[in-house]
């Protein structure tokens, strides 16, 4: 693989390394506030790598909860990303072999960023490894840095909310219709009033679906 692309790749993925080396460092401390040694973190970010739902698998660990509701959590959390994989299956058709299954594996929001626009397979493989080390530094050092420090940890899990709802922000003065941000939101309210706050969360993004599902027609009208 030539050096010219390696350095173009790793160019391109420094944004994505600040972001992950601030929210990694903060999944490692809480994890640790939790109890929870740095194999697993480790373990987490190597074969889960995915923030959002490790975040979230963070408060049901402790909780108890049981492993269906788990995997149903995780079903529901990323299944955008099957959209998203179904977008790329032309610009990865000329990755074989292993290098297929990881970055099928690897596609995270920040990933497909970057190679959505790319039809260069060794661009594609090096950003969704650049990425993902970016992920398992942080986290593992934060980690590390929380068995070490002991501190009050108390609002570091509020990292990754701070972080969709900066999106969120961005999305909305950008977008031709704020359908879908409107949807989401009426969906988790009502749901979060008639399940509570340790219930509502499947629920909710069920709901969403469905209604985005239903206002389909009125949401691609409003873009064109």
């Amino acid at each position: 693989m030539r050096t010219d692309k390696v350095i173009h790749a790793f160019r391109d993925s420094l944004p994505v390394m600040t972001g992950y080396a601030v929210l990694g460092l903060g999944f490692g401390v809480l994890m640790a506030s939790k109890g929870y040694d740095v194999f697993l973190v480790l373990s987490e970010s190597i074969l889960i790598y995915s923030g959002t739902m490790q975040f979230v698998l963070a408060d049901m660990l402790s909780g108890n909860v049981t492993l269906s509701a788990c995997a149903l959590t995780a079903l529901m959390v990323s299944a955008r990303h099957v959209f998203y994989g179904v977008s790329m299956v032309e610009r990865y058709r000329d990755i074989h072999g292993l290098k297929k299954f990881y970055v099928i594996f690897a596609l995270t929001d920040e990933t497909y960023s970057l190679v959505c626009e790319s039809n260069d397979a060794d661009y594609c493989f090096l950003v969704s490894i650049f990425n993902h080390s970016y992920w398992i530094t942080g986290t593992v050092a934060g980690s590390l840095i929380g068995q070490v420090l002991k501190f009050d940890s108390r609002g570091i899990d509020f990292s990754l909310t701070a972080l969709f709802v900066s999106i969120c922000v961005e999305q909305w003065l950008n977008a031709d219709t704020h359908i879908p941000a409107l949807t989401g939101l009426t969906a988790s309210v009502l749901c979060l009033l008639i399940f509570g706050p340790d219930n509502f969360l499947i629920p909710a993004m069920i709901a969403v679906t469905c209604l985005l599902f239903a206002f389909r027609g009125k949401i691609e009208n409003e873009n064109v």
